[in-house]
């Protein structure tokens, strides 16, 4: 038993380490997709200060992408607002999840709220242990908080002499790097069928409703759909 506990202590540090790693990486690798939020920041009117202050306080890349898409497609403030806000309110979620394992007052606290966003939820969630997971966390949220702002501010410079994104496929980027998150999400069928709606309903209004509904009414598609009873939950309920 005793010869056990050396190789079992050893074994932490190693994936602390490791999940740092991970961390910086993830870190690197979403920062790049900062390159399109602030060249689409500035080209949508912003000037470089708004774009990097906007990235800096409300550090959350769907919510930036909406904003600056509502904004730049001719929205009013209050459309940029409601469809930044709602695709945050996932950042909520990730913090009650996160409460097991990271401190939740003062300064650290701050920081944790700050820093909680898809990638150190996510980066931390892959932790074994509690102290794995607060590495996770903090490796992850710090440097793609460093990269995200690096990389903003290098688009934020292009995209003042970039009159039209959809010419460079800065427009584009910004659709992808949605894909591309939302692809591995798609596990089921219910939630493809879902995903489906929901493009077919900003389909149908983005013609029809000013700029920044149509995210806000494909999104009650996704809250109708929560509330709607499955049938395998009906089905767990009548068992």
């Amino acid at each position: 038993m005793s010869a056990a506990l050396p190789s079992s202590r050893a074994a932490v540090p190693d994936e602390v380490r490791q999940i740092r790693r991970t961390g910086f990486s993830v870190g690197l690798a979403t920062g790049l997709y900062g390159i399109s939020y602030g060249a689409l920041a500035t080209a949508s009117g912003l000037d470089l200060w708004q774009a990097m202050v906007l990235s800096a306080v409300l550090f959350s890349g769907g919510s930036q992408f909406a904003f600056v898409g509502v904004i730049g497609g001719g929205g009013s403030a209050i459309g940029a607002a409601l469809a930044s806000i709602l695709l945050g309110v996932r950042n909520s979620l990730y913090g009650l999840a996160l409460s097991r394992v990271l401190p939740r007052g003062g300064w650290r606290g701050a920081a944790r709220a700050q820093l909680t966003i898809d990638e150190s939820a996510a980066t931390s969630a892959s932790g074994t242990t509690p102290e794995a997971a607060r590495a996770g966390f903090w490796a992850a949220g710090v440097w793609v908080y460093v990269f995200w702002n690096l990389f903003s501010l290098a688009g934020a410079l292009v995209g003042q002499f970039v009159s039209d994104p959809g010419a460079w496929g800065l427009d584009a980027a910004a659709a992808a790097a949605f894909l591309a998150l939302l692809w591995p999400r798609l596990r089921s069928g219910e939630t493809i069928a879902i995903a489906v709606a929901a493009a077919f309903v900003a389909l149908l209004t983005t013609p029809v409703l000013p700029s920044g509904l149509p995210v806000l009414a494909a999104a009650m598609v996704a809250v109708v759909a929560g509330l709607w009873p499955s049938r395998g939950r009906t089905e767990g309920e009548q068992r």
